[in-house]
């Protein structure tokens, strides 16, 4: 098939949404699929080899101008290319270009407009480049807040459209108001413009259809993925040596670090003078430094401080070698998460989670058997599941192998290609998809 995959920079951080995306294209490349995968906004940054385009659809350097100083929606395309450049935009991504939904509302309902808003000018652009681009079999659009990119790539290119519901329902929600209420009215008016929505999980289908008014029939499920490559486990020697409980995702309350520093603190209480730690990895914005220092302070003044680290970014080797040297991971998000991408690259390092009975949380577990589910907001739940996992290590070790094994079964990147696949075809030939996930 010849795919057009477009997907949304993440402003210079490493974005699950964008390994996903990236995953699946260089998968179906290597099975001989020819996928163009381009980026908006921003360059994609991806701890795999990169396989976007070198360019920048609706560039986040020319979007802001265009926002906020009107004299740019007219400028000619030769001036365009200078701040169009991929270069130049990376080079100012996650310090210029926003990703916080409190600040990107105005932004926000102009590309929700489309052609008829402020933006016009990067809608016609789009159109310039795909009539030089050879006609693909399907398009699919990373999430339903570029739903207006649709009509007329639809009209463009007289080719069907999927729509892939990937947790933009978090942005969505934080935008400020009125934002929220104009962005969900104008993405409801034009889900007649898509043929086919793609969730990444039960949950995201069932709560993105009520969400947005899609029908439920005219949502297919394709579960998530991971490449596996690299992925091995590193053997816990003895059950005397230091218990490591680790957290690996962005770091901002949404995500629950707080919710664990708790739990840590009240496991410690129980665990008394044995040898632990809790190991904490992932992008933290500038916004959330103060976030980072209160979980901090809060385990000082629980006398557990010294046993805290915060790892940072963290590249691909990195990445695993960290995940290899935990005994469990937990990531308790406040919210519903629909994802969790982070659990399936624990898992695949023979790591087992334990997280909140909530969102995809509750399906991941469910179908790998790689951990335990708790009490949603509630630290001492937590700290006693943790607790049960060190005092029981015949469990700890039938969990790990569980996890490893469990997503080499169901969410291995080949088996995820596979579902996307089964959908962009039947989309193609004006099938309705069997259903799946």
């Amino acid at each position: 098939m010849k795919i057009l995959s477009i997907t949304a920079g993440a402003a210079g951080m490493y974005c699950g949404s964008c390994a996903r995306d990236n995953a699946l294209a260089a998968e179906l490349i290597a099975r001989g699929h020819d996928v163009t995968l381009v980026p908006v906004y921003t360059p994609t940054r991806t701890d795999e080899p990169n396989m976007s385009r070198n360019r920048v659809l609706f560039g986040g350097v020319s979007v802001y101008l265009q926002q906020y100083i009107p004299l740019f929606r007219k400028t000619p395309r030769f001036l365009d290319r200078l701040w169009d450049s991929p270069r130049l935009i990376g080079a100012v991504a996650g310090r210029a270009v926003s990703n916080d939904p409190r600040m990107l509302g105005d932004l926000t309902i102009s590309m929700l407009e489309g052609e008829s808003g402020v933006l016009r000018k990067e809608f016609e652009k789009l159109l310039d480049w795909t009539s030089r681009e050879p006609p693909p079999d399907v398009i699919n659009l990373p999430n339903s807040l570029l739903i207006a990119l649709a009509e007329p790539l639809r009209s463009a290119l007289k080719r069907p459209i999927c729509c892939t519901l990937q947790g933009e329902e978090l942005f969505i929600n934080g935008l400020a108001p009125p934002y929220r209420d104009q962005a969900l009215g104008l993405i409801r008016s034009r889900i007649g413009t898509v043929d086919r929505f793609v969730a990444v999980s039960r949950f995201s289908a069932s709560f993105m259809s009520s969400f947005l008014n899609i029908p439920e029939d005219r949502i297919s499920i394709a579960p998530l993925g991971i490449n596996l490559k690299g992925y091995t486990v590193r053997a816990r020697e003895t059950l005397s040596q230091e218990f490591r409980i680790g957290y690996f995702a962005r770091v901002a309350p949404e995500k629950g670090l707080h919710v664990l520093a708790r739990a840590y603190a009240l496991f410690r209480d129980r665990t008394g003078s044995v040898p632990a730690r809790l190991e904490a990895a992932g992008y933290a914005s500038a916004a959330h430094q103060s976030y980072l220092k209160e979980v901090r302070s809060m385990l000082d003044k629980t006398g557990r401080g010294g046993e805290f680290a915060y790892r940072g970014v963290l590249d691909r080797e990195g990445k695993i070698e960290f995940l290899r040297s935990l005994d469990v991971l937990s990531v308790p998000a406040t919210y519903d998460e629909p994802k969790g991408m982070f659990l399936l690259e624990a898992m695949a390092c023979g790591v087992p989670v334990v997280q909140p009975r909530r969102g995809a949380f509750i399906e991941i577990i469910g179908k790998t058997g790689g951990g335990i589910l708790t009490a949603p907001d509630d630290p001492e739940a937590l700290a006693e599941s943790l607790y049960a996992l060190w005092s029981d290590r015949a469990r700890l070790r039938a969990l790990a192998q569980n996890a490893f094994d469990g997503v080499r079964a169901y969410y291995s990147i080949a088996r995820a290609a596979d579902r996307l696949l089964e959908i962009y075809e039947a989309v193609a030939e004006q099938r309705t998809p069997v259903a799946s996930g």
